[in-house]
């Protein structure tokens, strides 16, 4: 795996949306923190345009996102919100300047679909972290802002969480793939799906019908992704729905009995996805994971 050059003060980063739209007002806190972290900003030319729910055409969010990959004078680029419309601009992405000269990827979410082509087809590490349109309003970094700071300079994180009543004991270490759950199944059987072999999966969702949440486990797993997992983190399963006729259990009960038959360590309820704790985690990088009865250390 390709590690981009860590940040340092008098870098520049780029934001970009290239999913739902936003405004400038969702955005300004997080550029007063990064510039109190030493960092210029540069935003894209298109990213206050609209079309439908999303940020501007395809071409005008890939236009934006093309420009972040090629340019020299930007050290990382952050995307601005999730929401949806990434996956559409993949195929319209040129990532030959990018290989040339990596740079941090950030996002979550919707990201999950760029992390996954870092990740599958480039072999470039990104992160997993939390984006400009969750810093709060008084510029108060949260400890998942203070994560995402330490990942771009360079820092380890290190997270020690209580342990949970479903978890399954074991250490390990292992490369760290996915993200949000629905975004990988999106993606399931193309050229950006993940190879979770050997690997320690992440998963997360929000807004999600339980029997929704089971029919992507089971793709998940009549696609061989977990049966060689060497670990499982499952985070924030956030605002799930269930019809009139419920559906039996809850996000965490139908993720538990899908790896049930499986004896790699898993660690539920870690602090990571659509929650204010959303802690940084380096995709494709080796982190160490050891989960015991009363709590989950977690290094990266």
């Amino acid at each position: 795996m390709i590690s981009p050059p860590k940040l340092i003060a008098g870098d520049k980063i780029g934001i970009v949306a290239t999913s739902r739209k936003i405004v400038l007002s969702e955005i300004e806190a997080s550029i007063k923190v990064f510039e109190r972290w030493g960092l210029k900003v540069e935003l894209g030319k298109n990213i206050f345009e609209q079309h439908g729910q999303f940020a501007g055409s395809d071409n005008q969010r890939s236009e934006d996102m093309q420009y972040m990959l090629d340019s020299h004078d930007i050290n990382a680029i952050v995307c601005a919100r999730g929401g949806y419309g990434t996956v559409r601009i993949l195929n319209l992405l040129d990532f030959t300047e990018f290989f040339k000269n990596p740079k941090w990827i950030v996002g979550y979410s919707d990201i999950t679909a760029l992390h996954a082509h870092l990740n599958q087809n480039l072999r470039v590490e990104s992160i997993h972290g939390t984006m400009p349109f969750n810093f709060p309003q008084d510029l108060s970094e949260s400890d998942a802002i203070t994560s995402l700071k330490k990942a771009l300079f360079g820092e380890q994180n290190i997270y020690e969480i209580k342990g949970h009543g479903f978890n399954r004991t074991g250490k390990v270490k292992g490369e760290l793939v996915g993200g949000n759950l629905s975004v990988l199944y999106s993606i399931s059987g193309t050229e950006y799906d993940i190879d979770a072999n050997g690997k320690i999966l992440v998963l997360e969702d929000l807004d999600e019908y339980l029997y929704h949440i089971d029919r992507m486990m089971m793709n998940l797993k009549y696609s061989g992704k977990l049966e060689n997992l060497k670990g499982l983190i499952v985070g924030g399963m956030t605002d799930m729905h269930d019809n009139k006729v419920p559906f039996g259990k809850t996000a965490y009960e139908i993720i538990r009995d899908a790896v049930e038959e499986y004896d790699f360590p898993v660690c539920f309820d870690f602090p990571v996805g659509h929650i204010t704790m959303n802690n940084a985690l380096i995709i494709g990088a080796q982190i160490g994971m050891e989960v015991e009865n009363n709590k989950v250390i977690l290094i990266n």
